[in-house]
């Protein structure tokens, strides 16, 4: 089924969902006090928005606000913008929304489409410029349209009912994985492997829309935040690691991008060769150091330079890059990398 969006059209959000639903504050430490099988959700762009689960009743005694019905919810600060959907419902934190579909029979495939246009409007969200529920509602987003030029909700269901694939097949096999030798490991400076850049800011007057990867601090999409024109690009086959926002998310990227500076940008050193799979192991390692970081303690290009990094090394002292790429190519679905 195609998706031809030359005959869609837009929409304010507000035509589209019912007003936001505000939350309160939930504490990790009431969920662990308190578990139970309701979804708190926070302004986290992991594992759906879900900081864990929680009593029911407990909620209710609290006077939190429960939504007992599917809905969407959006990270007000945080990972701003970010998109969840909550199928079964559920309780929401003070950094994040819920709304509603305002249509009647709506179904799980509607909301998946609709989560999947408006994650397209992340990008105008960050930590300084947090979701509004009134300049969020006014926003305009584009859907397909039947011939009284209302949302075509018919084809929003078929069109995600027809994305069922087949499974993913591997030729890989698990009885040919090296073992790990930890206690051979040894520590080497990230300084000593990388040329660490900084990435460079870019303002949103000179964002021109285009086909280059811009790159921002974000801990999905590769990295991707949103596609501009650039005369200048960093060159592919390197690793990226956030050093603001989602702090310490790493990813390989294997085409030109632009980088924000808020990301820093890692080529391998002449003594070595950088390639998919050993940037898979080593971005393994690096985001390892993840809990080290965060908002108020950023992984600055100083800080990224000292850190230590643990590695496989051969007998005279450099890091085993061969056991890394065969490591990785041992994996179930690596050829699918």
């Amino acid at each position: 089924m195609s998706l031809n969006t030359e005959h869609w059209k837009k929409f304010r959000i507000s035509d589209i969902f019912c007003p936001f639903i505000n939350g309160r504050g939930i504490t990790e430490q009431e969920i662990e006090d308190n578990p139970g099988k309701l979804a708190a959700i926070q302004s986290s762009s992991e594992n759906n928005g879900c900081m864990g689960f929680i009593d029911e009743n407990y909620c209710r005694e609290m006077g939190y606000k429960i939504i007992s019905q599917p809905c969407l919810t959006v990270a007000r600060s945080g990972s701003a913008g970010y998109v969840s959907f909550q199928p079964k419902g559920c309780v929401i934190g003070d950094s994040a929304k819920a709304f509603m579909i305002q249509e009647k029979d709506v179904t799980t495939y509607h909301y998946l489409f609709l989560r999947t246009i408006l994650m397209a409007n992340m990008y105008k969200f960050n930590y300084g410029r947090k979701v509004k529920a009134a300049q969020y509602m006014n926003m305009k987003i584009s859907l397909p349209a039947d011939h009284k030029g209302r949302p075509d909700w018919k084809f929003m269901d078929r069109f995600m009912r027809s994305l069922h694939h087949k499974a993913i097949k591997t030729s890989v096999r698990k009885k040919d994985i090296p073992e790990f030798h930890m206690p051979e490991w040894k520590e080497y400076k990230m300084d000593a492997l990388f040329h660490i850049e900084k990435g460079k800011r870019l303002t949103k007057a000179d964002m021109i829309d285009g086909q280059d990867n811009y790159l921002g601090a974000i801990s999905h999409n590769n990295g991707v935040r949103q596609k501009i024109s650039a005369s200048k690009l960093w060159e592919a086959n390197c690793i990226t690691v956030n050093y603001n926002g989602s702090v310490g998310e790493a990813f390989y990227q294997p085409k030109p991008f632009w980088a924000s500076d808020d990301v820093n940008v890692l080529y391998a050193k002449d003594f070595w060769k950088m390639n998919k799979y050993i940037a898979m192991f080593l971005i393994t390692v690096i985001k390892a150091n993840k809990y080290r970081f965060g908002y108020g303690r950023k992984w600055t290009l100083e800080k990224m330079k000292e850190t230590v990094l643990k590695l496989p090394s051969q007998e005279n002292g450099t890091p085993d890059f061969l056991y890394m790429e065969n490591y990785i190519k041992s994996l179930p679905y690596s050829d699918r990398i």
